[in-house]
């Protein structure tokens, strides 16, 4: 079973950085992962995602912004996020996906994942 944990939330002012943590429970070199966000009363969205082999995508909302990364020795995936905005509040969570195959847009999206985190608060103030 594939046990996903966030961290690196917290309260930060409207321009400052936050690097969000999610370590997985088993190797992930073979998993697509990505970041999603859900603030109270709207839909999870995603808001950046990376495939197995390297490439990766971002919801326009971020992009020029937020670094999705992984590192398979520490089996971690990491978001860094810079010029954070008062939109950017939030519950973030990682999800991950075995074996995904599909188009890379796809995967900001929650429909293709297979495990998700618990998530970890991001509030940004202004």
């Amino acid at each position: 079973q594939v046990q996903l944990v966030e961290s690196g939330g917290g309260s930060v002012q409207a321009g400052g950085s936050l690097r969000l943590s999610c370590v997985v429970s088993r190797y992930i070199y073979r998993n697509s992962m990505g970041w999603f966000r859900q603030a109270p009363g709207k839909e999870r969205e995603g808001v950046a995602a990376i495939t197995s082999d390297g490439p990766t995508t971002y919801a326009d909302s971020v992009k020029g912004r937020f670094t999705i990364s992984r590192d398979g020795a520490k089996n971690t995936l990491y978001l860094q996020m810079d010029s954070l905005k008062p939109e950017d509040t939030a519950m973030y969570y990682c999800a991950a996906v075995s074996g995904w195959s599909g188009a890379r847009w796809a995967l900001l999206s929650p429909g293709p994942y297979n495990y998700w985190g618990q998530g970890t608060q991001v509030t940004v103030s202004s």
